[in-house]
């Protein structure tokens, strides 16, 4: 088994690397991963805008952003890949590329799951911080901009990788909607030797198991750095070396 999975990689490694490119689409891990970083930038912005319209005074704001939230979050996503595959063409009545429609499906997706992150992340400051940055002149938005969100935001760091983890394993499921990313990839590998499917997924397992493993300890280790930081400097030790108070009067 160890021999025909080092000879698939041999013979395979451009089209699970890069698919059919520069004689056709770009695909394979790095589709997987250009999918994966446009997502979660697109997904951050958005719910960072979803996350402030759900702690909003206004109903009219508020209420239907948290719909779509909890509707998001509640529907599986390949459910949403497959409602958005069909409806999107009939709706605009043009020809959208499977990639723009991945694309856009996993940042509305993860951009719910995230704008959570973010929405814990300003109420567990509390309304002090809040009520300090107006007290300086701050307006609401100044305040969110140059007091809230940059400590939420770096408190959420470690949230945000794990994100992005889970974000590189759901774009396995675009393979229904003929993504040219990995999974896609090990398909067309799969379709052309037949006999070795354990072979060809084995490896696909353990390329994004080393991509998630990698990134999770990322996530670790900045959540052990940030956990320093809140702790701050060690306290200062006691002298071992001073004499005791007794001892001192006697020498005097």
């Amino acid at each position: 088994m160890i021999q025909d999975v080092i000879n698939i990689i041999h013979d395979y490694w451009l089209l699970l690397l890069i698919g059919q490119y520069p004689n056709g689409p770009l695909g394979g891990l790095a589709n997987t991963l250009i999918l994966s970083v446009l997502a979660i930038a697109l997904a951050f912005p958005v719910s960072i805008l979803l996350a402030m319209a759900r702690l909003s005074k206004w109903a009219v704001l508020r209420w239907p952003v948290t719909g779509l939230v909890y509707i998001t979050r509640g529907v599986p996503l390949l459910m949403l890949i497959l409602w958005s595959y069909f409806l999107v063409p009939l709706w605009t009545g043009a020809d959208v590329p499977s990639f723009l429609i991945m694309l856009v499906t996993l940042v509305i997706y993860e951009g719910a799951f995230l704008s959570e992150v973010v929405r814990a992340g300003i109420v567990s400051l509390g309304q002090g911080q809040m009520d300090a940055a107006r007290a300086l002149g701050h307006s609401y938005i100044g305040a969110m901009r140059f007091v809230i969100l940059p400590q939420a935001l770096y408190n959420m760091i470690p949230s945000m990788i794990s994100t992005f983890v889970s974000t590189i394993k759901d774009t396995t499921l675009g393979y229904v909607i003929n993504v040219p990313d990995l999974t896609f990839a090990a398909s067309q590998v799969n379709n052309q030797l037949l006999s070795e499917p354990f072979q060809v997924f084995f490896i696909l397992a353990v390329v994004y198991y080393l991509l998630c493993w990698s990134l999770t300890h990322i996530a670790n280790t900045v959540e052990k750095r940030i956990a320093r930081r809140r702790a701050g400097p060690s306290k200062v030790r006691l002298r071992t070396d001073v004499l005791p108070l007794k001892t001192f009067t006697e020498q005097l």
